[in-house]
């Protein structure tokens, strides 16, 4: 086996990797596993996913993603290991094998936000991350062909504002009663042997993947054993909770189909939406939401689960149940329906009036936290801060969070909050001015923008910095994923598409992405879900370029890289001392990411 002393020029072999090559070759073995899967082929299906665990190809893409494009790639696990430079990597690739053996992972906690709180985590070696994500490759094609339509979170290609719009549709004709509830430490709890069961696999990776759910974990210099549950950071770990949680929406059919009357009318009345480990259940009639809730914990008992009693609620979407008030929160959304006269009536699939409406805004606690954020960073810079440092803090958050909303009701709300920030503003303007008259600085702060005659601004470089104001976005309708649709399905177009109308994903880069037709400005191929997506200077600032859209272009991370170092590599007139990977100027996307920017 060539090893790191016997490679030459290792960094170059690295760098000099057709990328584009590598993708293609394994995405057509997982859209082949996809299509096994669909029509039940297990043989197929197990004889590729060990043609793609052998892959040369599949390891170097694995690699490249937990030491490149992952951002926790500097976080070590109990070996104290990272692979950061290309030898280092290539001796990776060589030592991705499913030995069916895993090492403790390191137990660190970080604090939850807004709590006193912390969330424990368990940081596996770099080694066991690069063969969670060449297993994941294999696994993640099969059991998206099996997975049910109504499940959103930890899927590629899936999002939050899917199961938002897919509650709609459920009560969008028709009031309901609701099951809003929460599954208690899903992570931590699941039954490793059932878990086992359900994954059903080839031998060899299953005994892979108990040896990583029965590692344990390192903490003070102390092993503990794990009995139950997936690691909290583990690669593999949303896939397994996945796993674990499939079937929850057949349970409520059949039993739908067990009603009094027609089994297809029973089976449509009821729907179940879940992302992650939060989920809804809707139907029409108490009584069945009450006896579906016992079905719904019997199939969590049987993996070691159970309900979070605190975030377990019954609810109605129209009427108050119990003094409490109509409706429920998800996700951060608020899902009500207002009684409403004959002139402001939704009507139903007839063109007869219903007698309400349905309504989805920002939860008030969203708000709340939003508006404390914004609060807390002007409270804060009153004298430290100036007019330009403060807008451009304040416009990505203000960009992103109101992005996040632009698809549901929030008209209302995002003129509440412009409203409450310009009070904000001024009163941090005065106290900058405490002994002058407001004529004095009134026309220093605030200037006129289209029809807005308060819009705080800063004047820069001869030219108007303006703040971004939440009424700014436009509210548009988002379109819910086709039904069982994976991006294993060959519709790489569609997919590219949904991208760039996502809400998780800043303004700019949804606008580069619509432009550039969803595909990389390097390598010219489809962005896919779980790419690290960078915004690049087409000419970079110091030969001149500007920071303007004509000039933005999106890459992949590792294309971005190469890019830049070829940049670096031909301009002779600056000194190279950045090493192969370089920290570039560019926003790296997640999908928890709000900003609206290039840092």
């Amino acid at each position: 086996m060539e090893t790191s002393k016997t490679r030459k020029n290792p960094m170059v072999e690295w760098a000099n990797v057709n990328w584009r090559k590598l993708e293609r070759r394994v995405l057509k073995l997982q859209k082949r596993i996809y299509r096994a899967s669909n029509r039940g082929d297990v043989k197929a299906v197990r004889r590729l996913q060990k043609t793609l665990l052998n892959s040369w190809s599949a390891k170097m893409l694995a690699v490249r993603k937990v030491t490149q494009d992952n951002q926790g790639k500097l976080t070590p696990g109990i070996d104290g290991k990272v692979a950061i430079t290309p030898i280092e990597r290539l001796d990776l690739v060589d030592q991705l094998n499913l030995d069916r053996k895993s090492p403790a992972t390191r137990r660190i906690r970080i604090p939850k936000p807004g709590k006193d709180e912390k969330r424990p985590l368990g940081i596996p070696t770099i080694n066991e991350r690069a063969k969670q994500a060449l297993v994941k490759m294999a696994m993640e094609p099969e059991w998206e062909a099996k997975f049910e339509p109504n499940s959103y979170g930890f899927r590629p290609g899936r999002c939050c504002m899917d199961a938002i719009e897919g509650i709609k549709v459920a009560i969008k004709q028709k009031d309901k009663y609701v099951l809003d509830a929460d599954i208690a430490q899903c992570f931590d709890k699941i039954n490793h042997q059932v878990l086992l069961d359900k994954i059903g696999t080839f031998p060899k990776l299953r005994k892979q993947i108990k040896a990583w759910l029965k590692s344990g974990l390192l903490a003070g210099g102390k092993w503990f054993p794990t009995q139950e549950g997936t690691p909290p950071t583990g690669v593999l770990s949303p896939l397994l909770a996945n796993i674990a949680l499939h079937g929850m929406e057949e349970v409520v059919k059949a039993y739908a189909r067990s009603l009094p009357g027609k089994k297809a009318n029973n089976e449509k009345a009821i729907t179940l939406v879940r992302y992650a480990d939060d989920f809804v259940i809707l139907h029409p009639d108490l009584d069945v939401i009450q006896r579906v809730k016992v079905h719904i914990e019997n199939f969590l008992k049987e993996m070691g689960l159970e309900l979070k009693p605190e975030k377990t609620r019954i609810a109605h979407t129209l009427k108050q149940l119990d003094k409490q008030e109509p409706g429920f929160d998800f996700l951060g959304f608020n899902i009500r329906q207002y009684s409403v006269g004959k002139h402001n009536t939704g009507k139903n699939t007839h063109g007869n009036p219903l007698g309400y409406k349905t309504y989805i805004k920002p939860s008030k606690t969203a708000i709340k936290a939003h508006y404390d954020q914004l609060s807390h960073l002007i409270e804060t810079s009153k004298s430290s801060q100036s007019q330009i440092g403060l807008i451009k803090r304040l416009n990505p958050m203000i960009t992103g969070w109101s992005n996040y909303y632009s698809k549901v009701n929030s008209a209302k709300v995002f003129k509440k909050l412009d409203h409450l920030l310009t009070l904000k503003l001024i009163a941090w303007a005065k106290a900058r001015h405490f002994h002058k008259s407001t004529k004095r600085w009134i026309e220093k702060y605030f200037g006129t923008k289209g029809k807005t005659s308060w819009c705080f601004r800063a004047i820069t470089e001869g030219k108007d910095l303006y703040l971004s104001y939440h009424s700014d976005l436009h509210i548009q309708k988002h379109t819910k994923v086709k039904g069982k649709a994976s991006p294993y399905d060959g519709n790489d177009l569609y997919w590219a598409t949904r991208m760039g109308k996502s809400v998780e994903l800043p303004v700019r880069v949804t606008k580069l992405l619509k432009k550039q037709k969803g595909k990389c400005g390097q390598c010219e191929t489809y962005f896919r879900d779980g790419d690290v997506i960078e915004v690049d200077h087409k000419t970079p600032k110091h030969k001149g370029g500007k920071d303007t859209y004509s000039n933005y272009q999106l890459l992949h991370k590792h294309c971005h890289i190469v890019k830049t170092r070829n940049e670096r590599t031909h301009d002779k007139s600056r000194v190279i001392e950045e090493p192969c990977e370089v920290k570039v100027s560019s926003t790296v996307l997640k999908p928890s990411q709000t900003s609206d920017g290039v840092a």
